[in-house]
Formats: structure tokens, C-alpha cells, sequence
């Protein structure tokens, strides 16, 4: 769709330590060819933050760079993927309780990895009936042992922890959000479920989550090609609505942020797909940072900014995924 009046006013990352691969390998943490092709050199850690504690950290950065205040926001959307640090509680009341404190809408989006762009696609149709405010939103995940291991779960992708946020505003900002496209193929969905039973509790049949196991029963039941063209296609379909909408091709846009995947899947996927340079990415930094599961595309927007690579007029193109499956495209130019 293309969208208009709505802009990026403010962004914030929480990153809390450091962990290079070759400290995890020297400390056994992790094997070698679990990160061979990855080329990963580090991911973030957090040591004792929860997943929420790292939000509100984030939120109140964007917020303050921003400049908005509490009556100015009018939703809060929390992107998630796994635990938030409580059990059978609202994490996104307790982003609005630690920052804003009022009486908004705030709602968790578990979308996955695409989390982060479905809640700006939900954003944008509910400001768009409210001229003049503004939309909190956030993304944090730790994926730690015991549920989650950031090496093995997903393998070619080590996890990172850490949380990120922007804020959406009608009022303007430093970015005006183009065009949005968001796609979804639920043939997709037994990729990361795979045959176990469905269970009574959390992780009742497999501990750690075992993705690739998963991905291997998918590919036995409806073969490898099948899954491998459908995703491609679901991605290629999300990306050439954004771009046409927003009246550009993929050649033109100065910056092209990608999931924080490992070098071979980021090269399988999208570079050669699409003919796009590294260079034209933020890889260089991502590398260092690890898989933020919903975050990456609100984290690699604000590094663009914060470090000031992304210059006035420069167009700025966003590809996400998530398991479900589904697929989202943004475009932004910068002002």
C-alpha cells in the first residue's frame, strides 16, 4: 500500500554485552561448523535483562528522540517471538506502566521474525484514522537456554539478544514511510512446527527448540523445492508491491537493511536474488550483532541514522520474514 502523512520521528536499540564467536567456541559453547558459513563474528548478549526490561529501555530512547510525550502516543505494539520474562502476563501493559504511563491500546504482536514490520503495518491503518498522534513501537527477545539454544535452534543464524523500537508519528519526523506490503502463505506454517503432538505446557516435546528438525519433517513430507518456491516467491511478491508502490525498483534505493542472518543465507536469499551489494546493507554491523528476532529491521534503521550513513533524500528499502509464514517490504525516504 502506499502510505501517506506518516513518518519515523524517533528509534532506540538496547544491546546489552558482547559474546565473539571465537569466545563461544573456545568456551564450547559453540562447535565451528555450527558458524563455518555464517561469518558471524559476534552476537549480543544479555546477561540478567529480561526481553521486556530491554523494550522499555529501548522505547524510552526512541520516545525521547522523538520528543514524544504521553499524550501524543495513542498505541503501543510490542513485536515478540519467545518468553518476555514473566508467564501469562501482558508485556506490552508493561512497556506502557515503564514509559508512557497512560491509557492507550498496547498489544503484543507474535509474528515472528516479521513481527516488527506487521506491527507497522497495523500502525499505519490506525494512525491513519488519528491525525496527529503517534505509535510506540517496540521489538526485544533473549533467547536463552533452557528453551532456546542461539547456536543450534536455527542453524546458519546465530540469535542475538536485544530489543529496539521506533516510533511512528503523523506529526512528522525524520523519515516518511512510502509504501508497506505485507504477505503471508500459511501452506508454510508446519516448516517450524514439524509432526510433534501438540502438548500441554511449554516445550512439553522438545527442549531445546530444534528448528532444523522441523524444517527436515517439512521437506520429507512436501519436498525441499516445494517450501524452498514457495518462500521465494512470498518474499519476491511482498518486495515488488513495496517497490511499485513506492514507484522505485530495487536498484534505486541508497540502502537495502536485510534479516540478520548468517552470510550464506543472507547470499542465498536476497543479494544474489535481488543484485544487491553488501555494501548497500548494513551486514557489516549486523554481523557483530546476531539474529534480534522481530528487532533487526527497527535496529539497522536506527544504526543507519545513528551513525549518520543514511543522508537526506535517500531511500531506504526493508525486507522481513517470519515464520507462519509471512513476509513484509517497507520503504522509506529519508527527509
Amino acid at each position: 500500500m502506499r502510505v501517506k502523512d506518516v513518518f519515523v520521528s524517533g528509534s532506540g536499540v538496547r544491546l546489552p554485552s558482547t559474546l565473539t564467536v571465537a569466545d563461544a567456541i573456545v568456551s564450547g559453547e559453540c562447535e565451528p561448523r555450527l558458524v563455518a558459513r555464517t561469518d558471524v563474528e559476534s552476537v549480543s548478549v544479555s546477561p540478567d535483562e529480561s526481553a521486556a526490561e530491554m523494550a522499555v529501555e529501548a522505547a524510552r530512547v526512541a520516545l525521547a528522540h522523538a520528543g514524544s510525550t504521553p499524550g501524543d502516543v495513542d498505541l503501543i505494539l510490542h513485536a515478540t517471538t519467545y518468553h518476555q520474562g514473566q508467564d501469562l502476563w501482558p508485556v506490552g501493559s508493561y512497556i506502557q506502566r515503564e514509559t508512557v504511563r497512560n491509557s492507550c491500546l498496547a498489544l503484543e504482536i507474535r509474528q515472528m521474525s516479521n513481527g516488527g514490520l506487521a506491527a507497522m503495518d497495523l500502525a499505519v491503518s490506525y494512525l491513519s484514522a488519528r491525525p496527529g498522534r503517534d505509535a510506540l513501537l517496540t521489538s526485544s527477545d533473549r533467547f536463552c537456554l533452557p528453551g532456546i539454544d542461539r547456536w543450534r535452534t536455527d542453524p546458519g543464524t546465530p540469535y542475538g539478544d536485544g530489543a529496539s523500537a521506533v516510533v511512528l508519528s503523523t506529526r512528522g519526523g525524520y523519515a516518511k514511510l512510502l509504501s508497506l506490503a505485507i504477505n503471508a502463505d500459511s501452506d508454510l506454517e508446519p516448516l517450524h512446527r514439524g509432526d510433534v503432538p501438540f502438548g500441554l505446557a511449554p516445550f512439553s516435546h522438545r527442549i531445546p527448540v530444534d528448528f532444523e528438525e522441523a524444517k527436515q519433517t517439512f521437506s520429507r513430507e512436501f519436498g525441499l523445492s516445494y517450501g524452498i518456491n514457495k518462500a521465494n516467491a512470498g518474499q519476491a511478491l511482498a518486495v515488488e508491491q513495496a517497490l511499485s508502490d513506492a514507484d522505485m525498483k530495487i536498484g534505486d534505493a541508497d540502502w537495502v537493511i536485510l534479516p540478520h542472518f548468517g552470510r550464506r543465507r543472507l547470499d542465498v536469499n536476497y543479494l544474489r536474488p535481488y543484485d544487491i551489494a553488501p555494501e548497500r546493507t548494513t551486514w557489516e554491523w549486523s554481523r557483530t550483532v546476531g539474529h534480534l528476532g522481530a528487532g533487526d529491521q527497527f535496529a539497522s534503521l536506527d544504526h543507519l541514522v545513528r551513525t549518520g550513513k543514511a543522508e537526506s533524500g535517500q531511500r531506504i528499502v526493508m525486507f522481513g520474514v517470519g515464520a507462519g509464514y509471512s513476509w513484509g517490504c517497507a520503504v522509506l525516504e529519508m527527509l
